[in-house]
């Protein structure tokens, strides 16, 4: 084929689609699930909903104007995704329960051979999709715990929760949606705290159905939307590059807090000791009154270990619990398709990277010719949609592939003083964010205390930069014979 793509989340059904759009059609998208959908389809918790405005959060190219709430929940959001992927005519290229094994490059023949779970296959392009929110990070806990134990983005539903002791750990993106939503149904809960986290409220509504047929009937309204919601979330960015701006914000998240938690105990134990932005920024309107609930206790500890029914804290807290919820996150750096992807001389992307991964405008890897990755290293900016990010890729993308399969290139591998640029700039950029010097540890920094997530630019510079795709960053080889 001439291209495959790995995962049909977001990312790769925009793949496919813009690959379509540019006329190239022999390709697949090969998706280890049952269904499209990534991310939207394994995160079923209660409460699970996006917090990026839903006006944001879709292709530039395909706006939703039935979007009922401000802030789009799991269930529309993965709808969307689907009938976008119907839309463009994609869905004949999906193929389901197909896991990519491996991925080896092979310079004799500039193609990529594939294993996967249903035989080989080969491609000239490997455009690898499976996002930063894939893999759910489990903590090793000591000790064995007697109830279920399930992570928020394998939501066990089989369990019922009403009338149970449960126990969360973790008080990340994924809690603040799922604590608030099962709160008033158990009978206790106990949520276990590592680090106390800026919540700041979130301006979700209802969208009636007569703003629905404005959009339907005036699409400049929501394109119009969309573009003042870009333009507050720039000028929020602006605080992530100039730190002392961020403390206008936290203003806001302290007059929250106060607000919504009456118990002065309780507001110290919640209070951030770090800058706003250092970690993911969270939103939430319901998740400080369900921690001021009756049924509800915080303890700022981490977990120490599971003893039967007990969950100890590292504080020497004990408590009993029916239930336990991972809100722990995911592998964001930690990429097990890196695993998955070999070089020429059989190197994996971990092999190479060795725990701080690097990607030439985080899309492509020297030494891995003709392929090209999603969502990748140092393009994560904390304030924006993931769809501005991944359009300005695939725009990269498409000129690289369609200048290589229409000049009859047989590859395209970036220069390794053009990735090394990159990377050093930056780095060097990253110094002064508000992710370097707001004094937290977070999941931005890769195993070796690197930042390996965040884009230390604006947003505007992203779409410039990652969008354009120079011959000249790239070393060139000429066509080779046809082999039959």
């Amino acid at each position: 084929m001439d291209v495959v793509i790995i995962g049909a989340g977001a990312s790769g059904l925009g793949a496919a689609i813009r690959l379509r759009q540019a006329g190239i059609t022999d390709f697949a998208v090969l998706e280890k699930g049952p269904s499209l959908g990534g991310t939207w389809r394994d995160n079923t918790y209660p409460g699970c909903a996006c917090d990026v405005p839903s006006a944001l959060y879709s292709y530039s190219f395909a706006p939703n104007p039935s979007w009922t709430r401000a802030f789009a929940g799991q269930a529309e959001i993965q709808q969307y995704l689907a009938d976008t992927a119907a839309r463009y005519d994609v869905l004949p290229h999906l193929r389901f329960g197909v896991e990519l094994l491996r991925a080896s490059w092979d310079p004799a023949r500039a193609v990529w051979s594939l294993e996967t779970s249903t035989g080989p296959l080969e491609a000239r392009v490997l455009i690898t999709a499976t996002g930063p929110w894939h893999e759910p990070l489990m903590p090793s806990i000591p000790g064995t715990f007697d109830g279920p134990v399930f992570h928020s983005s394998r939501w066990d539903h089989s369990v019922s929760l009403a009338g149970k002791r449960v126990a969360v750990i973790g008080t990340g993106a994924s809690a603040v949606q799922f604590v608030p939503a099962i709160q008033p149904s158990v009978a206790s809960m106990h949520v276990f705290q590592r680090t106390a986290q800026w919540v700041l409220p979130k301006p979700d509504h209802y969208v009636p159905p007569i703003e629905r047929w404005l959009f339907r009937r005036f699409p400049v309204a929501q394109r119009l939307l969309r573009r003042v919601e870009y333009a507050g979330m720039e000028a929020l960015g602006l605080g992530f590059r100039h730190p002392r701006l961020m403390r206008f914000v936290e203003a806001v998240g302290r007059l929250h807090l106060r607000r919504s938690v009456p118990s002065a105990a309780l507001r110290s134990a919640l209070t951030p000791t770090y800058t706003l932005g250092c970690k993911r920024i969270l939103m939430s309107n319901t998740y400080y009154p369900a921690l001021a609930s009756s049924n509800v206790s915080v303890h700022p500890t981490a977990v120490a270990g599971f003893d039967g029914s007990t969950v100890i804290g590292t504080d020497g807290s004990r408590i009993e619990a029916d239930v336990v919820i991972l809100g722990t996150g995911f592998k964001i750096l930690d990429l097990p398709i890196a695993s998955r992807v070999h070089n020429a001389a059989g190197e994996s992307l971990d092999d190479v990277w060795k725990g701080s991964p690097q990607a030439y405008l985080g899309t492509a890897v020297t030494g891995f010719p003709n392929a090209f990755n999603l969502l990748g290293p140092n393009l994560g900016t904390g304030h924006t949609s993931a769809f501005m990010i991944l359009e300005a890729q695939l725009d990269h993308v498409l000129q690289a592939v369609s200048t290589l399969l229409n000049r009859g290139w047989s590859s395209l591998d970036v220069r390794p003083e053009v990735q090394e640029a990159f990377v050093t700039s930056v780095q060097s950029a990253l110094t002064n964010t508000v992710y370097e010097t707001g004094g937290c540890a977070s999941y931005y920094h890769d195993t070796n205390g690197r930042n390996s997530f965040s884009w230390p630019w604006s947003s505007a510079r992203l779409k410039r930069d990652v969008a354009r795709f120079s011959p000249t960053d790239y070393t060139i080889a000429k066509p080779l014979e046809v082999v039959r």
